[in-house]
């Protein structure tokens, strides 16, 4: 294998870039949450992905369904509750705080269920 190199003041260094097909992808803080989780905990499934130019859509797969998933949830889970513009408008603070709790089981089940499996 033959490299390139691009000097940069005294330096040299390798010239090297992903193939051509790869495209770059948008991941957001789940993908990136469960990037740093493979990195630690599931090395050879992160070289695995690294290897075959698939970890930035595997990430981007993850954040979009996390994202989808904990919208979802955050609906279900107010609705049960009767958490709705009804009571938003008798008392915002109540509200608040039962919407800042529903928001926040939700995002741990998301993280539990997604990131961390």
């Amino acid at each position: 294998m033959e490299f390139k190199y691009v000097k940069n003041k005294d330096w040299y260094i390798p010239d090297i870039q992903c193939s051509s097909n790869s495209k770059k992808e948008n991941i957001g803080k789940y993908g990136r949450m469960r990037e740093r989780f493979l990195k630690e905990h599931k090395h050879s499934l992160y070289d695995h992905l690294v290897a075959s130019e698939k970890l930035a859509a595997h990430l981007s797969n993850i954040d979009k369904e996390a994202r989808n998933y904990l919208h979802q949830l955050i609906k279900d889970l107010a609705e049960q509750e009767d958490v709705d513009e009804k009571l938003k408008a008798k008392n915002q603070i109540e509200w608040m705080q039962k919407m800042n709790n529903i928001k926040n089981r939700a995002e741990e089940i998301v993280i539990n269920e997604l990131i961390y499996s």
